[in-house]
């Protein structure tokens, strides 16, 4: 099902997508790809952080539910080298640092629905040469699907006609109950490593073990065992086939939530700075702590780090992630 759901101060309508299957219903908006509401059968909550309507996603978002690109996360003083050239991408975190690839990222801007269903819709964007400052005209797809077993199945593929970075990601925020924040679901991460940041959430180039640190997910661990987290746990060197990573668990609604990725990180956001003033999906407070970001992706500011995972995308090749997020309750 399709509806309107809004407009953008263009005129332009975003329409929101209605999917079912698998114990599991979402909605879609063609705006930023967004995942606007995921609801598990037997679970009267919902699964993401999000807004009933579509003003605020103009406003107040912090990319809830959005596909981050083209390139996701932070790069230092939005500066990128390719190939010899030097570009200047937008600073638009702190007035200093690139974010989620910009201002005006393909997660704040209108895709078009290229084939649905009752269960699955894919969305496309084309990104021009010099959008953000990126090099390239940039093609992207995400197709969103609603598989058996309470799975939300996300694959994203690109393709460019000049070198560039590709690095997208899905920046939903989960929360397994109706409790007000996340601090006490349980989170696990299969990662020996992560990346530690700077005052202004850079990365610092080390790579440290968890063991030992406030980090160490690698059982089953309160959220809030260290605060704020908004970093890079190292998964692999580079992209592999579909694999478990990550699990979120609520005991006091029994849901769990597994993550499965072919990607080499997955950057972990508490929401210590979620803020909103206006209330969410069932009327919800929406302040520091109210949901969980999980966003599996290659590790952030690669280009200046050239023995991370690189996300440079060149003409001739497919950019593809695959991803699940898959929900159950006892």
């Amino acid at each position: 099902m399709i509806e309107d759901f809004g407009t953008l101060p263009t005129g332009e309508t975003v329409h929101r997508l209605r999917l079912t299957g698998g114990g599991l219903t979402a909605h879609l908006m063609t705006y930023g790809a967004v995942l606007q509401d995921l609801r598990l059968e037997g679970h009267k909550a919902p699964l993401v952080l999000g807004f009933p309507n579509f003003a605020p996603y103009l406003t107040h978002s912090p990319y809830f539910g959005a596909i981050a690109g083209r390139c996701a996360n932070r790069i230092r003083d939005g500066h990128l080298e390719l190939d010899g050239q030097t570009y200047h991408l937008d600073r638009n975190f702190i007035g200093k640092h690139s974010l989620h690839g910009g201002a005006v990222s393909m997660g704040k801007q209108l895709w078009k629905v290229v084939d649905h269903g009752s269960d699955h819709a894919t969305f496309e964007i084309t990104l021009p040469d010099g959008h953000m400052g990126y090099p390239g005209n940039l093609t992207a797809k995400a197709h969103f699907a609603l598989l058996e077993g309470g799975v939300l199945d996300i694959q994203m593929e690109a393709e460019t006609d000049a070198p560039t970075l590709c690095n997208m990601a899905h920046h939903s925020y989960f929360k397994l109950d109706d409790r007000e924040t996340i601090s006490d679901h349980l989170l696990k991460v299969s990662a020996d490593h992560y990346l530690p940041v700077d005052d202004e959430l850079i990365p610092t180039g080390e790579e440290i073990p968890v063991d030992g640190t406030p980090f160490d997910y690698s059982t089953l661990s309160p959220v809030s065992q260290v605060s704020p987290v908004d970093h890079n746990f190292c998964l692999s060197r580079q992209r592999t086939g579909i694999r478990p990573v990550a699990w979120l668990v609520s005991s006091e609604s029994n849901v769990t939530m597994e993550c499965r990725t072919t990607e080499p990180g997955l950057q972990v956001y508490d929401g210590a700075k979620i803020n909103i003033d206006l209330p969410g999906l069932d009327g919800r407070p929406m302040g520091a702590h109210a949901g969980l970001a999980m966003e599996p992706q290659i590790w952030p500011d690669a280009n200046h780090n050239e023995t991370f995972p690189q996300a440079v995308l060149k003409p001739g090749e497919t950019y593809h992630q695959h991803t699940q997020f898959a929900f159950s309750k006892d």
